[in-house]
């Protein structure tokens, strides 16, 4: 098993979004970056733990925890002309772009911010403050066990 962090703009397709859908599971699309991309075709899968993370928002942090229930397959928004992820030059044939189906195990009862886990040694390294832009990110076992000691305080 592997650890992920995936980052979300609440107004979008936030933690309550997730958990509103039947059975705390959805497809977790639109990612348009080839490095985020990759992480999700290639690494991310069935069984891995995410930590979902609100950005663009009065309050980034890390908010819950889901896991991965469906591995990557070709995401369909990339085909609909009337959706923002539309990619014209994507086809069934050679999809561009991939989703996953995650399921929310877990709703912190604090936002967990994004100034804390800059203030915690053991994650100075952690992708998320180096690649802050980056939307699909690995997370070391020894950052998901800091983040989850930061939830429980």
């Amino acid at each position: 098993m592997q650890y992920w962090l995936f980052k979300a703009e609440p107004d979008v397709f936030g933690i309550e979004h997730l958990a509103a859908q039947p059975k705390k599971t959805g497809r977790w699309d639109g990612i348009r970056n080839y490095q985020a991309r990759n992480f999700l075709r290639d690494q991310v899968a069935k069984g891995d733990a995410v930590f979902i993370y609100h950005s663009h928002c009065k309050q980034p942090g890390v908010v819950g925890i889901a896991e991965v229930v469906k591995a990557a397959y070709p995401d369909p928004t990339q085909f609909d002309p009337q959706s923002p992820y539309f990619d014209s030059k994507a086809t069934p044939d050679l999809p561009r772009w991939v989703a996953v189906d995650i399921k929310l195990t877990s709703q912190f009862k604090q936002v967990i911010p994004l100034s804390l886990i800059k203030q915690q040694t053991v994650l100075e390294n952690m992708v998320l403050l180096k690649q802050a832009r980056l939307s699909i990110q690995p997370v070391s076992e020894q950052e998901w066990q800091a983040i989850l000691q930061l939830a429980d305080n």
